[in-house]
């Protein structure tokens, strides 16, 4: 299955139709984070039948040359923001346990099967959660039922209360859910940091028979 099958009937439906206009008429008068030419690029990067990971952001980074599509990510050259900052120094505690450099770009992350995935995929130039009245939600937690319908042994990255809010629409049965504070600055201290999810997948995937993550 492929995210054409999964997505077509979904996207003709009126309430993305009227989505895709609302966000179409906000870039007449305001700036909206991704362009348009990264509005899909975690779909683009991650078919949906290789999907090993997913993890869930809110909506979009709000300032100039940010969002790059990819929930949390940034594109290289870009100054990490502290929840990004916080999301690397996990990985290289929780993996490498040494002072070693690696990308936050996402994409390597994503091309493994690791689907990046805000819940509202717009946003105004610095203001945060001004999409979400928009219908994103319907159309992101579309997704995450399908993903836990469609697919088995995928591993679930919740950080923060509103990602862990999604659990609904995910059979743990099938799948597992790792749940944490959100790593931005005000909560990472409080169990984001040694949550140790990135190696908790990858035992997951392992047992499971599936290539893990280079994280």
């Amino acid at each position: 299955m492929d995210w054409e099958q999964v997505l077509t009937k979904e996207v003709e439906k009126d309430y993305f139709t009227k989505i895709a206009q609302s966000v179409k008429e906000r870039r007449k008068t305001s700036k909206v984070f991704p362009d348009p030419d990264n509005l899909l690029t975690a779909f683009k990067l991650t078919e949906f039948d290789k999907i090993k990971v997913v993890i869930l952001g809110q909506d979009p980074y709000t300032q100039e040359g940010q969002a790059n599509g990819l929930a949390f990510m940034v594109n290289e050259g870009i100054p990490h923001p502290k929840s990004l900052q916080n999301i690397q120094k996990e990985i290289i505690e929780d993996i490498y346990k040494a002072n070693v450099q690696i990308k936050m770009d996402g994409k390597h992350l994503a091309q493994q099967g690791v689907f990046l995935l805000n819940s509202v995929l717009t946003v105004d130039e610095g203001k945060p959660g001004s999409h979400r009245n928009l219908g994103w939600e319907k159309f992101t937690d579309f997704i995450i039922k399908q993903i836990s319908e469609q697919r088995n042994n995928v591993v679930f990255m919740l950080w923060g209360k509103y990602a862990q809010s999604k659990k609904a629409y995910i059979d743990s049965s099938r799948h597992l859910i790792l749940e944490a504070p959100h790593p931005s600055s005000l909560s990472a201290y409080t169990g984001f940091f040694g949550c140790k999810h990135f190696s908790k997948a990858n035992e997951y995937l392992s047992k499971h028979k599936i290539e893990p993550i280079i994280w």
